[in-house]
């Protein structure tokens, strides 16, 4: 099918290329044409934006889907407790199939923030697969071995199982919990399943400050960057979610091992683990991109409050307000969260990339006047300005209706019974 995206604004975020006024065109599962001439040839659908902006959607670099269960559950907690005393207990009781119905409620929300990929890191990720073919989703599953759940083996068979399929939907990488949730046998496996199968590594790293201190007690002084470093996790590359506490060494590493660093300031804002350098980061050079984290840690799961925080929560950390500037924000939340996930052919709006497209609405009132477009969306959009969400060329979203595989009432009652028999474990 052919799809004519007429009269609209175009921001591509392809380097120095300014906003346009053009058409678009998709076909199937790509864009075919963008330019500012308008576009001659016949179309079996035609959507006239009248001036609305197109860009590529965002691509949330940290998520954990399944936990819709715990949106204000369990709140007000420092780090250690949250996960302790509530998730853990929570999660232990979580059959497989549940994941597909909670997971489903997160896609729903992130369609709504104008998110067409997510980076998701959960046990039993063919549900999350499921739950994405099903719907049309976009995500990178991720694994989180623990020391409590999932092993290196399990991990290396959905590699296998979920890569084999080239489905351009969804694809594995290798990942685990963290450092202080992993045996170094464990680890030591993870390093070398790695570099047999030459495969970054992902993980949650330097969250807060105890739980950097409480890394070098237990290995001889060396941070959890410089630790993974010693056995060889970042030898093909990957990434650190969080990033709050790193050390001048830390960066070094994670330069040269060309990491990305995703931060979540919403979640650790809310958990009180601290701000992440970002600005610094950027400096470096070091690919930023932007997570959510989970319903449980961050509640909301919306782009625009991340992107903001994100932006002012640097200009109170370094006293500046020329940090954390608007637009390597949402750089990072675009091209900076696609390069983190290994999705090359859905960065930017170009002919030939997955036709990964929102639309945002220029006429609501916090986008008017019209002065600087891509900084609006930072320091003023919101949710509310989605007026699509379109992933490989399908439309799932559009002016507050869902195109989904069941209706979204449907999903949202599963959700609900699944969590209301979770909660009587709490």
């Amino acid at each position: 099918m052919k799809i004519l995206f007429k009269d609209a604004r175009i921001l591509t975020m392809c380097d120095d290329q300014d906003i346009f006024k053009g058409d678009l065109v998709v076909e199937d599962e790509r864009i075919i044409y963008i330019d500012k001439k308008p576009y001659s040839e016949s179309c079996q659908k035609v959507i006239d934006c009248h001036g609305n902006l197109l860009m590529p959607g965002f691509k949330n670099a940290h998520a954990h889907s399944a936990m819709s269960f715990a949106r204000s559950i369990s709140d007000d907690l420092p780090l250690q407790s949250w996960l302790n005393d509530c998730i853990f207990p929570m999660e232990a009781k979580i059959e497989p199939q549940d994941q597909y119905i909670l997971s489903k409620v997160s896609i729903a929300e992130y369609l709504t923030s104008g998110i067409t990929a997510c980076f998701d890191m959960y046990y039993n990720p063919l549900e999350m697969m499921k739950a994405c073919l099903d719907i049309g989703y976009k995500a990178v599953l991720l694994g989180t071995v623990t020391k409590y759940r999932e092993s290196v083996q399990e991990m290396v068979d959905a590699y296998h199982t979920i890569n084999s399929k080239n489905n351009p939907l969804v694809s594995y990488c290798l990942g685990f919990h963290a450092e202080y949730t992993a045996l170094e046998e464990i680890l030591k496996e993870l390093s070398k399943a790695a570099h047999q199968l030459h495969c970054p590594i992902y993980t949650h790293s330097s969250e807060t400050l105890n739980e950097v201190e409480g890394c070098k007690q237990r290995h001889g002084g060396l941070t959890p960057t410089e630790y993974m470093e010693k056995l060889g996790l970042f030898d093909y590359g990957g990434g650190i979610f969080h990033g709050v506490e790193l050390s001048d060494n830390d960066l070094k590493i994670i330069k040269n091992r060309n990491l990305s660093i995703v931060t979540c300031p919403g979640s650790n804002s809310k958990l009180a683990s601290g701000i992440a350098k970002i600005d610094k980061y950027h400096k470096l050079g070091i690919n930023l991109a932007i997570g959510t984290d989970g319903a449980g840690s961050n509640n909301g799961l919306d782009f625009f409050y991340e992107m903001r925080l994100a932006c002012v929560l640097q200009k109170l950390l370094n006293n500046d307000p020329s940090a954390g500037q608007a637009l390597t924000i949402l750089k990072a939340a675009t091209v900076g969260g696609a390069k983190a996930m290994n999705l090359k052919d859905c960065d930017v709006l170009a002919v030939g990339k997955y036709a990964d497209i929102i639309m945002i609405d220029l006429t609501r009132p916090n986008m008017q006047p019209i002065n600087n477009i891509a900084k609006n969306i930072v320091y003023s959009g919101g949710k509310d300005d989605v007026k699509m969400t379109m992933v490989n060329g399908k439309i799932l979203y559009m002016d507050g209706k869902f195109y989904l595989d069941e209706p979204i009432e449907k999903i949202y009652e599963k959700a609900q019974q699944i969590t209301d028999r979770l909660k009587q474990f709490k």
